[in-house]
């Protein structure tokens, strides 16, 4: 286990579990928290050992709530922001990495908190979850790629209605619109992720990566590139040994069939 000041990461069995640990103001996301991030991004996204990655948050009230604005005024001057957002900027990291990534998002998940598990390509909320982007009731837009990962996934129309009217989406809305995969008890809620995780890494590392990467950058491709993309992948997949023992283990669970016939 690798401990940072604002989160913890951990990894076992292949998995990497990565929780936001600032409990005490609701795991508010701050500088320290970004570059702590942007270190346990990289890792994750250079370690060949790690198959898939669970994101969380300590204590019992919330995923996230956002960007801690007692750090306004402490901020440094424009130029040297623009250098350090180049340098660490976690929302064009998240995109890059191959692995799958889970949320397991429980409590408030607010503006960068719901940035966060939109990143994620699986979402899990408990039943006390509750959303919300209240950015422009504050005089500002998302800046962590909301406004482009989240219509992404629900939608232009829905994604404007939850920006400009500020509305918060519980988890039960949030399950109907498709801003989450499954929604469960608060005490089923890591052991859920945990499962999908564990199951996740059971499969072919480059079977289960090759997957995200045809999904992913096929959307943003023409249908014909699409699928020029997906023959690239297949044949990628189908030179593993991973590829050939599953051949193998089809065949043999069909043998007793053709015998028969």
């Amino acid at each position: 286990m690798s401990a940072f000041e604002t989160i913890i990461y951990e990894k076992k069995d292949g998995i990497a579990y990565v929780t936001l640990n600032r409990p005490e103001v609701m795991n508010r996301h701050n500088i320290q928290m970004r570059d702590d991030m942007y270190q346990v991004l990289t890792a994750i996204k250079d370690d060949t050992d790690v198959m898939v990655a669970v994101f969380k948050g300590a204590g019992e009230r919330a995923f996230c709530v956002g960007a801690d604005l007692s750090e306004f005024g402490t901020a440094p001057p424009p130029v040297v922001a623009r250098q350090v957002r180049f340098e660490r900027d976690i929302w064009g990291l998240f995109p890059k990495l191959k692995q799958p990534l889970i949320a397991a998002v429980h409590g408030y998940a607010l503006g960068s908190g719901v940035e966060i598990a939109c990143f994620c390509d699986i979402r899990i909320a408990s039943e006390d979850a509750l959303f919300g982007l209240p950015e422009v009731s504050l005089g500002m837009i998302p800046a962590g790629g909301g406004t482009q990962i989240v219509p992404r996934i629900i939608g232009v129309g829905r994604t404007l209605e939850i920006f400009l009217t500020g509305k918060r989406i519980d988890a039960k809305e949030a399950y109907r619109i498709g801003l989450v995969n499954l929604v469960v008890s608060r005490e089923a809620l890591y052991s859920k992720a945990d499962e999908i995780a564990k199951k996740i890494a059971s499969r072919g590392p480059i079977a289960v990566r090759c997957a995200k990467e045809a999904i992913n950058r096929g959307l943003e491709l023409t249908l014909d590139d699409g699928l020029a993309l997906e023959r690239k992948l297949v044949r990628l997949a189908a030179k593993t040994e991973d590829a050939a023992e599953g051949v193998r283990a089809l065949m043999e669970k069909r043998a007793p069939q053709f015998k028969n016939m």
